[in-house]
């Protein structure tokens, strides 16, 4: 950000958009973060498919720190941005943000972030390189 007045927004393409529910919270009522953390590697490997052209696993998540909790009902937008591709492996810093329940602006509250290191597979198993032929 260039202006300590600027609203901060979310960095990269929405990958995924999804509804947190009565059905996705733990015994106590609340969504817990492996939910979250589960969302945020699936849409890591929707992002590093693209770039590897298919099948890709996740070796290492970085560091991840939770802002704000997320409510049944919330809107959850993940978005992930391609910072760097390696002989097999693929970066991805993977964002969380949400729209509150009840909320009717289109302002999105951040929940967490991540980088998601990727790694190219063969049909075997087995780490390839992320640009065949």
């Amino acid at each position: 950000m260039t202006d300590l007045d600027d609203v901060p927004a979310p960095q990269g393409q929405l990958t995924l958009k999804l509804l947190a529910t009565r059905q996705d919270t733990n015994l106590y009522g609340d969504i817990p973060g492996g939910w979250l953390v589960s969302h945020m590697d699936q849409a890591a490997e929707l992002a590093a498919g693209r770039e590897a052209h298919g099948r890709n696993a996740t070796v290492a998540i970085e560091t991840m720190d939770f802002l704000c909790p997320v409510r049944v009902g919330s809107m959850v937008h993940i978005y992930t941005a391609v910072r760097e591709i390696g002989h097999s492996s693929v970066k991805i810093d993977v964002e969380v943000w949400i729209r509150p329940p009840h909320d009717r602006g289109e302002e999105l509250n951040k929940v967490t972030e991540a980088r998601f290191v990727m790694v190219a597979l063969d049909d075997n198993g087995r780490i390839r390189g992320v640009r065949q032929g």
